[in-house]
């Protein structure tokens, strides 16, 4: 099985051009972006300019003592 130069000259050059592209994406931080359309109870984030991401806000959970949890449950 021969391989020309040519096509193992694109074969290299392909692998760098994918390597470089993912570097890319991985190295970017996220942003974090205004999104008036959504509402405040959403939480967007945009990657290299292109990934786009939006999830709700975490709601804090309300915290409790074992106490108030404890009586609450016996009646």
């Amino acid at each position: 099985m021969t391989i020309s130069r040519l096509s193992l000259r694109a074969l290299v050059i392909a692998l760098a051009l994918a390597a470089v592209s993912a570097a890319a994406v991985l190295l970017a931080h996220p942003q974090p972006v205004d999104s008036t359309v959504l509402g405040a109870e959403w939480e967007c984030t945009q990657t290299a300019y292109v990934l786009t991401t939006c999830a709700p806000r975490p709601t804090p959970a309300v915290e409790t003592s074992r106490k108030d949890a404890i009586r609450a449950t016996r009646g």
